[in-house]
């Protein structure tokens, strides 16, 4: 079977996430933080030092075959975040960091900055960086194009 490059890029993209979630989880390991995993950990590196609802977070990254709500739940219990309702609409939930949830931020950042030291000097220029970036951005909106205008190109055909 011989694939397309549009195939090929689609498989990467997938592989290279499942890749990158090996990583964290090895890095929480490594910490030992054995209560928490690479998208709870990714969870709370997107929470960062601001005060989110779930909604935000969930536009705000992409945990891959994960329920949001749910991680927050066990993190919640966990003690990585603490939770409160919004003073303006008792349905939103706003998440921020507890102390031991910027611990597991910092042990987050410091791989980034660790894997962004060594790969300077590398053919992953910022420059390569910043044009895959934009190529990854460009399936972005294709995707996101298609998705929502699915349901009314099946009703154009139809007619």
């Amino acid at each position: 079977m011989s694939t397309t490059p549009y195939f090929e890029a689609i498989q990467l993209i997938e592989r290279l996430h499942r890749y990158f979630m090996d990583v964290v989880a090895v890095e929480l390991t490594r910490k030992g933080l054995q209560d928490i995993n690479a998208v709870q950990a990714m969870i709370v590196y997107n929470i960062g030092h601001e005060e989110l609802t779930v909604g935000d977070l969930t536009l705000r990254g992409y945990y891959h075959g994960s329920n949001v709500s749910y991680n927050v739940k066990i993190m919640a219990q966990n003690g990585y975040i603490e939770q409160e309702r919004s003073v303006h609409d008792k349905r939103s939930i706003r998440v921020k960091l507890s102390d031991k949830g910027k611990e597991a931020y910092k042990v987050i950042a410091d791989m980034f900055a660790r894997h962004e030291e060594k790969i300077k000097g590398t053919e992953l220029t910022p420059e390569r960086m910043t044009e895959t970036i934009k190529t990854m951005k460009m399936f972005e909106r294709f995707w996101t194009s298609q998705s929502q205008f699915t349901g009314l190109a099946s009703l154009d055909d139809e007619e």
